[in-house]
């Protein structure tokens, strides 16, 4: 497997695909896909199944720095004029990510005394994408302007920083309502590596000089390398058996991992709640169907001498340029090798306060009840996530009214790295034990959906049994 395959399926996994943040499907407690953002978060089921790949949908892609607008649109600007104005914006901190995941099954159910069913147990497995790859400036720039343009100047290689995972996780979780105050959760994850790419620690520098014995003397100081796990037997394989490869590693047949989410409600007074959650602290050990590149060490290389030198050992004009030639090649020599890694999940922090108001929603029939729910919620919440080069966060506002028994929307608005007006909605509707939901936001970026730095969508449906409310 060459490093120009490896690159057509770094790209092939992420054009499948359209952050992590799920600010709106936070709290949301109408839909049962919320416990995996806080397991201890509130129960609104006495138990539920997901509908198969239905269950839960969610895609996302974002931009921290440019849009497809800001290179494409037809404005009378010359595309290199763009392009030569998007590398000067960027620098080697923005980012561009592709997340998504997809239920392939999931449920629930409570238990405990029969008057008083206090704990509960869910459980499903999914598969998830996620793609961050962060701009390589100076790559950039010396593609666009050479290096005759830049003599004396270090061209860092470490601007070379991305990472795509394809995995499926299969999880279990428990959620304990210990009084009226205070609930918490744990959920238990194994980790199924489908396919890995990592290359996030590269370092050294290119630099050229004004030569002494030619016009220009270059100096590398490499130390790169890239990461796989799960691809080579990809590349080299034919389609049929690659699908029984993919589907033996969704069901746990890929190097393995573990995991766990930590999470918790807590009530201060009637109307005032906290609650908070730790998700993905966990790790996958690549042990199989591993391949890596390494390109470590110094060279200085002043070019070619153009006139054909004498030579002592009677070399004919071929035999001395291919000899040239073999010795170039010598110089900058990949390694590739087997050995196992590890890689640390992207960890991810969930902490809310909420105000609950309104007039009450009494439950029928159900002197055992509490005094019910309050119509409407006003909140804040933040989110960071753990990334190659430093955390990510977001901070949401939002609103939350429950419309009639069966029907409920959250409307939200967040800060993050991508923008400053993200504005978002999600409903949720229960016909007949049928729960489903549909979230997006961004939503003052769809009149014009390439100038969009940030596109989110989740849905799904699932089946609710003796729904409380």
């Amino acid at each position: 497997m060459n490093l120009k395959r490896l690159h057509y399926v770094l790209v092939l996994m992420v054009s499948f695909c359209f952050s992590q943040n799920k600010q709106i499907l936070y709290g949301f407690s109408e839909v049962p896909q919320a416990l995996l953002q806080n397991p201890g978060g509130t129960i609104k089921n006495k138990g539920y199944f997901g509908i198969p790949l239905l269950s839960h949908i969610h895609v996302n892609a974002g931009s921290s720095g440019i849009t497809v607008y800001d290179l494409f649109a037809q404005d009378g600007v010359d595309f290199n004029a763009k392009l030569r104005n998007a590398v000067d914006r960027l620098s080697d901190k923005d980012f561009f990510t592709a997340t998504q995941q997809l239920e392939i099954f999931s449920g629930g159910f409570a238990f405990g005394p029969s008057y008083a069913k206090n704990e509960y147990l869910s459980f499903g497995l999914y598969q998830e994408l996620d793609f961050i790859s962060y701009f390589p400036k100076d790559y950039a720039i010396l593609a666009l302007e050479g290096n005759q343009n830049n003599i004396g100047r270090p061209f860092r290689l470490g601007h070379l920083n991305f990472n795509a995972s394809l995995i499926s996780v299969l999880h279990v979780g428990y959620n304990k309502k210990v009084n009226s105050k205070f609930t918490y959760g744990v959920r238990g994850k194994i980790y199924s590596n489908i396919a890995n790419v990592s290359s996030t620690k590269n370092r050294g520098t290119f630099t050229t000089l004004e030569g002494e014995n030619n016009i220009y003397n270059h100096i590398f100081n490499f130390n790169l390398g890239v990461k796989t796990s799960g691809i080579n037997s990809l590349v080299n394989g034919d389609v049929s058996q690659n699908i029984k490869t993919l589907r033996r590693r969704l069901l746990l047949g890929g190097s393995l991992g573990l995991g766990a989410d930590f999470g918790f409600t807590y009530h201060v007074t009637d109307q005032w709640t906290i609650d908070a959650s730790v998700l993905d602290i966990g790790f996958i050990t690549h042990s199989k169907d591993i391949k890596n590149y390494e390109l470590i060490g110094d060279l200085e290389f002043e070019g070619i001498d153009p006139i054909f030198p004498e030579n002592s050992g009677n070399l004919t004009a071929d035999e001395y340029w291919s000899e040239i030639e073999e010795d170039f090649e010598d110089l900058f020599t990949v390694d590739s090798s087997t050995t196992r890694y590890t890689t640390l999940r992207p960890v991810k922090l969930n902490a809310a306060v909420n105000y609950a108001f309104g007039k009450k929603q009494i439950k029928d029939c159900d002197c055992l009840a509490d005094k019910g729910d309050y119509l409407n919620r006003v909140g804040a919440q933040l989110f960071v996530m753990q990334r190659p080069k430093g955390p990510q966060a977001a901070l949401t506002a939002y609103y939350y009214r429950r419309i009639f028994n069966g029907l409920s929307a959250k409307a939200t608005y967040t800060l993050d790295t991508y923008a400053l007006n993200n504005l978002g909605l999600g409903i949720s509707a229960n016909l007949w034990g049928l729960n489903m939901y549909v979230m997006a936001d961004n939503f003052l970026s769809y009149q014009n959906i390439y100038d969009a730095q940030n596109v989110s969508l989740q849905l799904g449906l699932n089946y609710i049994f003796r729904n409380e409310n």
